[in-house]
């Protein structure tokens, strides 16, 4: 490879865009040869303000071009699948943001396709990127929180993307809770049971689109410690991502969801700001987790975040919505391939 690698990207929504903006101005290693969206305003706009690289209305102009190495897929997700399998077919490495497919049996061809192919593959699984939980997963493992008891996240987003994106999203535990599937799995252990429960508190619209807006999900881990997963779509005082692992020696709490650590104390009164997205509150796991990849491509090594770890989020967040529309206990069971871990639901 060359010092930099080149690199394609597709989609520029707000995830692309943040994305392109990394690759084009903020990671040494990276060179963003060219952007490609269905919407060619978008793309001609985006081109000019990354510094007039290459831009295309047609993903075959990526595919084709034999100097591009690795695809960012930044899609919509109902083609992520699609776009992934063409990229691995024309022979280059593929980022795809999360989930690679709504339908598990989708995902699973993708996970096949990327390894026939002989290319790599990283799911944007971005928590695992960022320092606070890098540094809390280090903890785990090294063995300071001592047997861990209780894993407690919560993910609330200040308010709700919209009816439009909610209809297409695959359902509110595919969309909001796939990340804290992926993160209990990473940092505490394999799943053995799930159990939702879900509302729509906010307004009926939710209801009527067939989707909730609140939702807690409990579970239990394979070690038999226990987590409590809250989300919420309509917080509405901020974004806020945090967690906390309970051990029989330390508990350990991330809760770095402010601008700046400075709190003003009046009479009577504390304030302290909070962000207002994910992409401000994760901006530097998202740079880190495209440098891993990057890293991962020049090692010729496997990265961190595979596909496999993609499905068996996914599996989780089925679950968990089967459990919330049944009213039960959904158990799981694993099965270990090619040395990766897969999921099934029991019953």
């Amino acid at each position: 490879m060359r010092d930099r690698i080149r690199l394609g990207l597709v989609g520029l929504g707000r995830m692309g865009r943040f994305h392109a903006a990394n690759l084009a101005g903020r990671i040494p290693q990276a060179e963003l040869v060219r952007i490609v969206d269905a919407d060619e305003s978008i793309a001609h706009e985006n081109a000019d303000r990354l510094g007039g690289i290459e831009w295309s209305t047609s993903y075959d102009d990526l595919l084709d071009d034999p100097e591009i190495e690795a695809v960012i897929v930044a899609s919509p997700t109902p083609l992520h699948a699609e776009m992934a399998e063409a990229a691995a077919a024309a022979g280059k490495h593929v980022f795809c943001e999360k989930p690679i497919s709504l339908d598990l049996g989708r995902t699973y061809e993708v996970i096949e396709a990327v390894r026939s192919a002989g290319v790599k593959m990283q799911v944007g699984f971005h928590r695992r990127f960022d320092p606070d939980y890098r540094a809390a997963k280090q903890r785990i493992a090294a063995g300071e929180a001592g047997e861990v008891y209780i894993f407690r996240t919560s993910l609330r987003d200040m308010r709700s993307p919209g009816f439009d994106y909610i209809r297409g999203s695959g359902g509110f535990f595919a969309d909001v809770t796939l990340h804290d599937f992926d993160t209990a799995r990473w940092m505490i252990g394999e799943i053995e049971e799930v159990t939702a429960f879900g509302a729509v508190l906010s307004d009926p619209g939710f209801e009527e689109v067939g989707d909730i807006d609140n939702a807690i999900v409990n579970l239990r881990f394979a070690t038999g410690a226990l987590g409590v997963i809250d989300n919420s779509r309509v917080a509405g005082y901020g974004y806020e991502c945090s967690s906390e692992i309970m051990g029989s020696r330390a508990t350990l709490r991330i809760d770095n969801h402010r601008r700046i650590s400075v709190q003003t104390l009046t009479p009577d009164r504390m304030c302290q700001d909070y962000v207002s997205d994910f992409v401000e509150r994760f901006a530097d796991a998202y740079r880190a987790e495209m440098e891993h990849f990057l890293t991962a491509l020049r090692e010729d090594r496997d990265p961190e975040v595979t596909g496999a770890d993609a499905a068996a989020a996914f599996v989780l967040a089925q679950a968990a919505d089967r459990s919330y529309r049944e009213g039960r206990t959904i158990s799981l069971k694993r099965k270990e391939q090619d040395g990766e871990i897969f999921y099934e639901e029991v019953g």
